[in-house]
């Protein structure tokens, strides 16, 4: 049986052995990483506990007049060089983004754009970084993907909130100058459960630093990246803590094997690599946050880091606009253009309103990142989950609308003289984002875990098999004490009153709507976890549609406030919200009638009875994927066999 050890700390029990952890372990694992405390003001988190605090979010934020005109420079500086520099269209071919576009976008500075300037950044907010990952995933998504993954969850990022003085001072100068960085968590047999974390670092002797011994697995940027946050397990011991730390770790350090370049079904140019670690020093300097913090780093970077694959998705958004207004003005069949016949209208609206959509969640997500007085962390986490869902919806329209043209090729349609718009590239380089940085099934469940944080803290013994009598007896007077104030307040609001939000004028209804919607949500998520108690935590397809709601009233809430703070300049817009907001409701609707009528349970029985092949014979007909080898390759500790494939720029 796995052993634990318990941290004084609060960090929690941590399993002493790698890849051998009970389902209580994992859990207690990943929540202890979590940011416990909500010091700072969330709009996410009010919505889900049936308080709709539009104070929080209007009026509309700005962001400071200074920041903005350094920023414009630098975009304009950027998407000149994009447009008449970068051949998107030549990454995709050949697999791989020149030499030359990482010096170009080096010398604009394009790898220290979340960088203090003091360190030789240019300082962006997360408004205009987000901005600067449009443009280039506009180009090529690959670029996009490059960027992110250097400064939203590599080096940059975790220095830059936990780092020393001293390591930014040795760091963040060479990656503002154009060093790439990547972050290394995944391992082979290791994705959303880091429990199971088999990357080892142990202490040597002198207590100079530490040996890395390990594989990861999917590592962006891993065949070109200089420096690189790696994620492994320190062993407890006496008058040390040990436990998932993380370390910077220079690429080129000695026993480092890049052993693939890992080949994906869309951004082809990406630099991902597994690579394996052998008996490499760290020294103790290199250490992020002390020992035993690493996972809580990772997810507290994550909170801002997650705010830039939602930004590409919104620049596909964008895109797919684009390319399917145009089509369907030019394109006539059955004597109309085609965007003149209902089927095809139906999806270039959805595609409109839901880019208006997408793009208003996360400008707010980003303003309010800004501000440091707010907590953002089920904003960031709902705007990547919707983005990432929508705009593989988005892609998936417009290759309907193009028709034939929509599953060819840009080189294809080039050849025989037409514009090569490259929808299918689209579709499939899209598709990474519903699983980067958490899937959309993990990202449910870290919302929900949120979301009902406020009745776990008070009640969460009460449903706790391993807490005392007197522990429940505590529970229980919290839990009184809070639901009694609580739950009248989900009877009646605001958004009952006719006259109510009448400044938003023909937007208020909707305001009101996303009101009385944002208390339903909170009955029903009482009433559920009354109902199934400890048992709720399984309960993930009514998780996922709890959170779907509230990703959906998020969204209406924040077109609203948009639309109408820029009313002066774009009054068209107010149409596009009212839209919007037309269409989420009809999805909210279906979304709270599946919280209730739906085949989850049996479902959950069906597929206890498919892997154990009860229907094994509906497969029958077909050849399948040989069996030879395993579903995840085994790995062992040791020098590596392979050839090191590391990219030198």
């Amino acid at each position: 049986m796995t052993t634990t050890q318990n941290n004084a700390d609060g960090v929690g029990p941590l399993p002493t052995e790698a890849g051998q952890v009970s389902e209580k372990e994992a859990r207690q694992v990943a929540e202890a990483a979590r940011e416990s405390a909500w010091d700072r003001p969330s709009f996410g988190k009010e919505l889900f506990l049936g308080r709709f605090r539009l104070d929080l979010i209007d009026p509309w934020p700005r962001s400071d007049p200074a920041d903005v005109a350094r920023a414009d420079e630098f975009l304009g500086a950027f998407g000149a060089y994009l447009g008449s520099e970068v051949d998107g269209a030549a990454i995709e071919r050949d697999a791989r983004i020149p030499d030359e576009v990482f010096h170009g976008m080096a010398r604009l500075g394009a790898f220290g754009m979340k960088i203090d300037r003091r360190y030789g950044g240019l300082g962006l907010s997360n408004l205009h970084y987000c901005r600067a990952l449009m443009l280039a995933g506009s180009v090529s998504p690959a670029i996009g993907a490059l960027l992110s993954a250097h400064q939203s969850i590599g080096v940059p990022q975790p220095l830059k909130m936990f780092g020393t003085p001293e390591q930014k001072d040795r760091f963040l100068p060479r990656l503002a100058a154009g060093e790439v960085s990547a972050f290394l968590l995944t391992e082979p047999d290791v994705g959303s459960d880091p429990a199971r974390l088999a990357t080892t670092a142990e202490p040597t002797a002198d207590g100079a630093g530490y040996r890395l011994n390990g594989v990861k697995l999917w590592a962006t940027n891993g065949t070109v990246a200089t420096l690189l946050v790696v994620m492994a397990r320190v062993p407890a011991g006496e008058g040390r803590r040990g436990g998932i730390t993380a370390f910077v770790v220079e690429g080129d350090s000695e026993g480092i094997t890049v052993e693939r370049r890992n080949s994906f079904v869309g951004l082809r140019g990406l630099e991902n690599s597994l690579t394996r670690f052998h008996d490499v020093f760290v020294p103790r300097e290199n250490v992020i946050g002390g020992e035993g913090k690493g996972l809580k780093i990772a997810l507290t970077t994550l909170n801002t880091g997650r705010l830039s694959l939602p930004a590409m998705c919104v620049g596909a958004g964008k895109w797919a606009l684009n390319v399917a207004r145009e089509w369907a003005g030019d394109r006539v069949q059955w004597g109309r253009p085609v965007g003149e016949h209902e089927a095809v209208a139906k999806k270039l609206a959805f595609i409109a309103a839901t880019t208006y959509g997408m793009e208003s969640m996360l400008d707010l997500s980003c303003l309010l990142a800004d501000d440091d007085r707010n907590d953002i962390r089920i904003e960031a986490a709902l705007v990547k989950l919707y983005a990432s869902e929508m705009a593989w919806r988005i892609a998936d329209e417009l290759i309907q609308i193009r028709g034939g043209r929509g599953y060819e090729t840009a080189d294809s349609l080039e050849a025989r003289g037409e514009r090569p718009a490259a929808v299918e590239q689209l579709l499939r380089d899209l598709r990474i984002n519903r699983i980067f940085e958490g899937s959309t099934e993990i990202m449910h469940l870290l919302i929900a875990r949120e979301a009902v944080d406020a009745h776990l803290s008070v009640a969460g013994d009460i449903i706790d098999p391993d807490a005392g009598l007197g522990r429940k007896a505590k529970a229980g007077a919290r839990a009184g004490a809070f639901y009694a104030k609580w739950l009248p307040t989900l009877a009646v609001g605001r958004g009952q009153a006719p006259g109510a939000y009448q400044e938003f004028g023909p937007l208020a209804g909707h305001l009101r709507h996303v009101e009385r919607t944002s208390r339903k949500l909170a009955r029903s998520t009482f009433y559920a976890m009354s109902r199934w108690q400890g048992k709720m935590e399984r309960k993930q397809a009514f998780l996922g549609r709890v959170v779907d709601i509230g990703a959906e009233l998020f969204a209406m809430s924040a077109v609203c406030v948009r639309a109408y703070a820029e009313l002066a300049e774009h009054p068209e817009n107010v149409e596009l919200a009212d839209l919007f907001c037309r269409q989420a409701r009809l999805r909210v609707d279906e979304l709270f009638t599946g919280l209730w009528s739906n085949t989850d349970s049996v479902d959950v029985a069906a597929a206890k009875r498919i892997v154990a092949g009860r229907y094994a014979s509906v497969e029958a007909g077909v050849l399948t994927p040989p069996a030879d080898l395993p579903w995840v390759a085994p790995w062992q500790p040791g020098p590596s066999t392979a050839d090191d494939v590391r990219r030198r720029l």
